[in-house]
């Protein structure tokens, strides 16, 4: 099994919903992030007048799944396709391995607890 980071833009969450829908994955977690990284911030203007500032942190999305190795692999395929594309294409993906996954609720193990 793996656990799959994937980190991106906030209007992005529409395509990667319905991409992690494609394949089947049940759960999914999501959460608004702040951080900053190697892209670069347009300068914004706070106001009325000439101020300008650069911001430091950009907002992104981060969402969690836990999935097959197969379909994981399918997943960061079609991620890194959908990404390419579009004005916004600035983030990450991080694949960890999931030792073992329990369902509190039905007490299945392992893959099928997913």
């Amino acid at each position: 099994m793996k656990k799959l980071e994937i980190i991106f833009s906030h209007e992005r969450l529409p395509e990667v919903n319905d991409l992690l829908h494609k394949y089947g994955v049940g759960g999914m977690n999501f959460y608004n992030i702040r951080g900053r990284g190697s892209s670069r911030r347009e300068p914004v203007s706070p106001g009325r007048g000439i101020e300008r500032y650069v911001p430091e942190f950009a907002i992104k999305t981060k969402t969690e799944v836990v999935t097959s190795d197969d379909t994981a692999n399918k997943i960061i395929k079609e991620v890194l396709n959908v990404m390419r594309t579009g004005s916004n294409r600035s983030g990450k993906i991080f694949v960890y391995d999931v030792a073992e996954a329990y369902d509190l609720k039905s007490r299945r193990t392992g893959i099928s607890a997913l």
